[in-house]
């Protein structure tokens, strides 16, 4: 039996975070959804998001000390124990003045990586949780979500699911792209670097507006051209905030026509992305008797996703590191790029890295949940655009993600191994997307905040 909730519009930030980002599998009967009687509109004087994420962590803490360590939940006749990840705080919503919303990735003792929705009951002070709905494991969604012309939203089966359900958009999309990076404490002189995304034939990018402490200027990256603003900080900055503003006009990139490379380029070793016996050895074991270069790289591009699970989990995820993304067969799009990049290199295929930002396909506003990340290969004369780890979530958009980038992203900058002078004392960067920040030398993080306004409804 098909069960579909119902949701407020005030929901409408909330979704893009806990909006399906998995493979298409048999899904899930999914618990009953919130009440079909919509909440009442939240004021400015209610919940605020603070104390929606005070209110689960204290949840997740109660239900630890009860569960002995572990957060118990019953899930398909067996009991899930779970630790808690991190609490989507992008996406938490109040859905009026006794009604909120959280998403929150809790692991398994197995390694498993569920991500869960929560719905609460109360004020600030005595909120309760009165639904649990499991998600995602792994990434991969049991249901996806749909706005109707009431602007209610409703819970729908992954089967039955559009493209635009599923994070893509085709043709062109519009939108306003906020970039803003929280300071932390400073004590002493201090340098960040950030991304300036750029226009290209697929992009077009008008910076708004670039609002900074400090004293700042714009660098270029020497070994793939990218734009990097440099800011020089004291202690005067701590807690104060960068942020930029870009108006984007994006369009669905196909494969395209794209010019010879010069001799090693994109087929260099990088600092974790290295050359070696063990990925020259898969790339041989997995193309033999391929013949042809695109059926050899889609046959790279199934080994990936067949081997790799989309996991934000255990040491090392997210790095990027080639070598590790092999070993551990997980992590997210970073490694599973690095991981294809270097098995198509050691196969003689040209091939290079992209991160920024997808932009939420269901909705026109609200929060992003951080980075994406992509790559590129050359074959027959052009480059071709690649999302593995999305084609690893959605199994239906496989052969989509083959070939093509949805409208709906942003390009921050491209490549490995950036080089900009000044550079951190750290070397090169290993990809920019979220800022670089040194403190007296010292590798420290800045609270990042992606956010969007569409500029027109998508088609």
């Amino acid at each position: 039996m098909n069960r579909v909730g119902v949701l407020t519009p005030a929901l409408v930030v909330a979704l893009s975070g806990c909006t399906p980002e998995g493979r298409e599998k048999a899904p899930a009967e999914p618990p009953p959804g919130p009440t079909t009687s919509a909440a009442p509109p939240a004021s400015p004087t209610n919940v605020v998001t603070a104390e929606i994420q005070a209110g689960i962590e204290r949840h997740v803490e109660e239900e630890v000390a009860r569960g002995g360590g572990t957060f118990s939940l019953p899930y398909e006749g067996k009991t899930l124990r779970l630790k808690l990840v991190r609490v989507h705080t992008e996406y938490l919503s109040s859905l009026g003045p006794t009604r909120q919303f959280a998403c929150v990735d809790l692991a398994d003792v197995s390694g498993d990586v569920y991500d869960v929705d929560f719905f609460l009951d109360g004020g600030a002070d005595d909120m309760k949780v009165s639904e649990t709905t499991v998600h995602k494991l792994n990434g991969q969604p049991f249901y996806a979500w749909e706005q109707k012309e009431d602007e209610t939203w409703h819970r729908v089966d992954v089967a039955g699911a559009r493209d635009e359900h599923l994070g893509v958009l085709k043709g062109t999309d519009e939108f306003e792209f906020v970039y803003r990076a929280t300071l932390p404490e400073v004590t002493a002189p201090s340098r960040i670097r950030l991304p300036m995304p750029t226009s290209d034939a697929y992009q077009t990018v008008r910076v708004l507006s670039v609002q900074a402490p400090g004293r700042s200027r714009t660098l270029k990256d020497r070994a793939h051209g990218n734009d990097v603003l440099f800011v020089e900080l004291g202690p005067e900055d701590g807690t104060r905030s960068v942020e930029m503003r870009f108006a984007v006009t994006r369009k669905e990139k196909p494969p395209y026509p794209a010019p010879k490379p010069g001799p090693g380029q994109y087929l260099a070793p990088e600092r974790l992305v290295p050359s070696n016996e063990d990925f020259a050895k898969i790339a041989a074991e997995t193309l033999a008797g391929k013949k042809g270069e695109l059926v050899r790289a889609r046959a790279l591009y199934d080994h990936v996703i067949d081997r790799m699970r989309y996991m934000k989990y255990g040491e090392g995820w997210g790095q990027g590191d080639a070598v590790r993304a092999c070993s551990a067969a997980s992590g997210n799009c970073t490694d599973f790029h690095s991981d294809f990049i270097a098995l198509a290199r050691a196969a003689g295929i040209p091939a290079r890295f992209a991160i920024g930002a997808s932009i939420a396909s269901e909705r026109n506003d609200g929060g992003i949940d951080g980075y994406h990340c992509w790559a590129e290969f050359r074959a027959e004369g052009k480059r071709w655009p690649v999302d593995i780890s999305e084609a690893d979530k959605y199994t239906a958009l496989s052969t989509y993600y083959f070939g093509h980038h949805p409208a709906n992203r942003i390009e921050l900058s491209r490549g490995r191994d950036l080089l900009v002078d000044p550079a951190p004392a750290s070397g090169p960067i290993n990809f920019l997307a979220y800022p670089v920040l040194e403190v007296a030398g010292e590798q420290k993080k800045a609270k990042v905040e992606f956010s969007f306004v569409r500029a027109r409804p998508a088609a």
